[in-house]
């Protein structure tokens, strides 16, 4: 039996100049009991397809059906989960998912209205919390609120409009696998529209894609034929899971590609050298002199016992205890482990933004004490100047890095930079009139153009939708692959690690967080993400990651066990992978 129907749907907005083509000739048909994921770019009118079958809008042209009935007005049949978390800040959790209850099920008794909203409280793991307000709640626990309140109402369809996008990667994934729990109980059928591919094959039937705007359409649909329940780090060993992943990554990042522009222009860099490489005096770190006493490695980026504690009305708390690393010169390293393990505090300390509370950091042969120009910073949140162009934004900065540059080489500079990142043609326009994506996009342009010694990057995607971080990861390769300028990237995304790094470094948990393990990605270089999805190794890497992250879980501190069976998965991957270079070269 057919649920919901949409029959050739198109949906604009605005009038003349300014009329949007959102959606065109759309055609859906779900099933009673199927799970869909519909996965599409920003812009794309994902959201103005969840709104047209909630009934919060009508379409132009076409209709919207729901078992039959054309769809006029919003209905308690039909529950919805917004990305938003849309709770009454005054209310507790109970008094929240009560709201809804209350207004829904005028038929049952108040014991049985209390018993749902208990219900379904439990079920999303929040009786603990059920007298708390939503300011008390972190983001992940009142999204929960929000499915709870859904599910209370006792829907027909579930409607999910990309409930877990607003929270960092880590948390989005415990979150996914609860909502494959309580979605296999249920038993509803669900429309859930995402940016997550891999958020769609945990938790779909059917994988659906949505073309990029103006005029979005819906693509090839793809079956999802995974037995359930599916479990993340087992489904990198499945090869169902691998073929279904890397036909949809590979169709969006086709579909991405039509909207992209050429960045190839006659700009020549100039051959001009920045202050950053003019010889500075030699200033070293306690740390690094007694060590040096005896035979090291000299690295090029060092840490050394480097120890970061703050003052608190309980006592000094230690957040990093004896972060100790070497990086080559032109190497980059990621860092990645749960909230709270002091991966951005690391990052701080060596830019030189936050003091270090004992030990020391050496960027080639010299300690860093403070900010400076020699180590650029790529932020989550761009940080532009919203009245400035984009081109101004990273003139600022080139202006003062190139002081001997004539006028016309530092606008080369300037050009040549926001032209390998995409954006030749928008670099005058204002900050302000820019997408979060192109913003990063002149965050990028601005850290390479000041040709620093070291490129720092915290989280630069984690703000963005996953489909526009593919387009950046690779552009930040691309550039980076002309410079190969010394990186360290914080992140919580696993494929954006192992994309990236040519070492990803595993933080245990805070606090007094430590380096948990350090893993060699022995992949070739120049990297993509669909030359990633066919080599043989980059599942092994994934699960090794994903592996190490759930033995810290929840704070957890694992056990010998568990880190000595992480290494032998490591070591016989190793092992297969010179085995492998010894036949080839043979």
């Amino acid at each position: 039996m057919s649920m919901l129907q949409l029959k050739d749907v198109s949906k604009s907005f605005g009038d003349g100049k300014t009329r949007n083509e959102v959606l065109a000739n759309v055609n859906l048909d779900v099933t009673e009991g199927e799970f869909i994921a519909i996965v599409g770019f920003s812009g794309s009118g994902k959201s103005t397809l969840i709104s047209l079958l909630t009934g919060l809008s009508r379409p132009d042209e076409g209709k919207v059906l729901f078992k039959g009935e054309e769809i006029v007005r919003p209905d308690s049949a039909r529950g919805v989960v917004f990305q938003n978390y849309s709770l009454m800040p005054w209310l507790s959790v109970r008094a929240n998912v009560a709201l809804a209850v209350d207004a829904v099920h005028t038929t049952k008794s108040k014991a049985e209205r209390a018993e749902l909203v208990d219900g379904y409280i439990s079920m999303v793991g929040l009786a603990h919390a059920i007298d708390r307000k939503p300011s008390e709640l972190s983001g992940g626990m009142r999204q929960r609120v929000s499915v709870a309140r859904a599910l209370a109402m006792q829907p027909e369809v579930l409607l999910l409009d990309e409930p877990l996008s607003a929270l960092d990667a880590l948390t989005r994934s415990k979150l996914q696998d609860e909502f494959a729990a309580i979605c296999e109980k249920e038993k509803k059928t669900i429309v859930l529209v995402t940016n997550d591919v891999d958020e769609a094959i945990l938790l779909a039937d059917r994988i659906i894609p949505l073309t990029p705007g103006p005029k979005a359409t819906l693509g090839n649909s793809f079956d999802v034929k995974l037995a359930r329940p599916r479990d993340r780090a087992d489904m990198n060993s499945d090869e169902e899971f691998v073929r279904i992943r890397a036909e949809v990554t590979e169709y969006l990042m086709d579909l991405g590609k039509s909207r992209g522009s050429d960045i190839e222009t006659g700009i020549v860099l100039p051959n001009v050298v920045p202050i950053t490489q003019k010889p500075q005096p030699e200033k070293l770190p306690e740390a690094y002199t007694r060590k040096a006493q005896s035979a090291i490695d000299k690295g090029y980026v060092e840490f050394f016992e480097v120890k970061k504690v703050y003052p608190t009305p309980k006592g000094p708390l230690t957040v990093v205890d004896g972060f100790d690393l070497k990086m080559r010169q032109g190497e980059f390293i990621s860092i990645i482990g749960h909230s709270g393990c002091g991966k951005s505090t690391v990052l701080s300390m060596v830019a030189g933004l936050n003091p270090i509370s004992s030990g020391g950091i050496i960027l080639d042969g010299r300690e860093v004490s403070g900010a400076g120009p020699d180590r650029a910073v790529v932020f989550q949140a761009p940080s532009l100047m919203p009245w400035l162009t984009a081109r101004e934004n990273v003139a600022l900065g080139v202006d003062k890095v190139y002081p001997d540059a004539t006028p016309a080489e530092r606008r080369d500079i300037v050009e040549y930079y926001l032209a390998r990142v995409g954006l030749a043609d928008s670099m005058h326009r204002y900050a302000a009139d820019l997408s979060n994506g192109m913003k990063q996009r002149v965050g990028i342009a601005r850290a390479f153009a000041l040709s620093p010694k070291l490129l720092l990057l915290d989280e630069p995607f984690g703000m963005l939708d996953s489909l526009t971080r593919w387009e950046l990861q690779e552009v930040l390769m691309d550039v980076w692959k002309r410079t190969k300028v010394t990186a360290i990237c914080v992140t919580h995304d696993v494929d954006e690690a192992i994309l990236l790094a040519d070492r990803v470094v595993m933080m245990s948990n805070g606090p007094k967080a430590k380096i948990g393990n350090i893993m060699e990605v022995d992949l070739p270089r120049p990297r993509s993400r669909k030359a990633l999805l066919a080599h043989p190794d980059y599942y092994a890497y994934r699960e090794e990651l994903l592996e190490f992250l759930e033995a810290y879980e929840g704070g957890a501190n694992p056990s010998a066990e568990q880190l000595a069976s992480i290494q032998e998965k490591c070591a016989a991957r190793v092992k297969r992978q010179r085995a492998a270079r010894i036949v080839a070269a043979e």
